[in-house]
């Protein structure tokens, strides 16, 4: 990426959006380790009353085209890309999904909030009830694109604005998405007034209340994937999110995934200017790394402290 482009990322500062606070205490500074689409360095910030972990400053609207490069990898993650690692990740995320999904009428009508290039979309079109009825929304044209080009339903805009009638929704899902946004819970109240009473929200995002945070929370966490997570949870903090979008909490767990583990190690190495050839053992294509953290984190699932949290949200009947 050209210096201009690099330089072209504005930063504007913000507050906690669950409870509007400015006293935000730093935990952590890092940069975009992954993309290198700025040069700035960010500060991750802790709530001292709804444990939110947030950037502040964080880059503006203006700024997403550049902090999400057209190689981002949620615009395209295909099999011809990332392998063994995109067959076993398709496996384990349709049993995930068809799992949240017990219980649904064969005709239910599933949203996909953030739905990238529809993989999540496409596996439940695969593996899912025929009856099912999937839409998605997302708000970069890129993913829109590959989403379509998959043959499916997907909206360019905001949940906030999408055309689907209130109360029609059976089941959304809201993966890697949450922590991307500027307003979490004007995001969760759209999709709450989109759910049928007592339809159901899947979320997943990542857990700072993990020990791969606790261990690398100061500058090479994962999880931050500094500059474009920009609100990041913990159980407590989760729960104070629902509470504050209006929404009743069915269950609050951890999942296992590796992610956040091997990109901490990743960040660290590019960070001492390692070779490439070492750097590359820790990717999302990186299968031997991959499958070695997924067993480690699987652990610390047995014990509430997955990397990531999986959620249950519910709209009241």
């Amino acid at each position: 990426m050209a210096a201009d482009e690099r330089e072209s990322v504005t930063l504007e500062n913000v507050a906690c959006c669950i409870c509007g606070g400015v006293d935000g205490t730093p935990v952590g500074v890092g940069e975009d380790f992954e993309y290198h689409t700025t040069s700035h360095s960010f500060l991750a910030v802790r709530c001292p009353r709804c444990e939110l972990i947030y950037l502040d400053p964080r880059p503006t609207p203006a700024s997403l085209p550049v902090i999400y490069p057209d190689e981002y990898h949620a615009f395209a993650f295909d099999e011809e890309q990332f392998g063994l690692v995109h067959k076993v990740r398709s496996r384990l995320e349709a049993r995930r999904l068809l799992r949240a999904g017990r219980g649904l009428p064969a005709d239910a009508h599933v949203l996909d909030v953030g739905c990238g290039d529809g993989f999540h979309l496409d596996l439940l079109r695969q593996h899912g009830p025929k009856g099912w009825q999937l839409h998605g929304v997302d708000t970069d044209a890129r993913a829109v694109a590959a989403a379509r080009g998959r043959g499916l339903d997907v909206e360019e805009q905001p949940v906030e604005t999408s055309a689907l009638a209130p109360g029609s929704i059976d089941f959304a899902l809201c993966i890697q998405t949450i922590e991307h946004v500027g307003d979490p819970v004007a995001i969760l109240r759209a999709i709450g007034k989109l759910l049928k009473p007592g339809g159901r929200l899947y979320l997943i995002t990542d857990n700072t209340g993990s020990p791969d945070f606790k261990i690398t929370k100061g500058r090479h966490w994962g999880g931050y994937h500094f500059p474009r997570h920009w609100n990041l949870f913990n159980k407590a903090s989760m729960r104070k999110l629902a509470e504050a979008a209006d929404l009743e909490v069915a269950k609050l767990s951890t999942t296992t995934s590796p992610v956040n583990w091997t990109y901490s190690v990743r960040n660290t190495l590019v960070d001492w200017n390692a070779p490439s050839w070492m750097v590359n053992r820790f990717s999302l294509k990186a299968a031997p790394a991959l499958a070695a953290f997924t067993a480690f984190d699987t652990a610390f699932t047995v014990i509430g402290r997955g990397a990531l949290l999986r959620v249950i949200l519910r709209r009241p009947q």
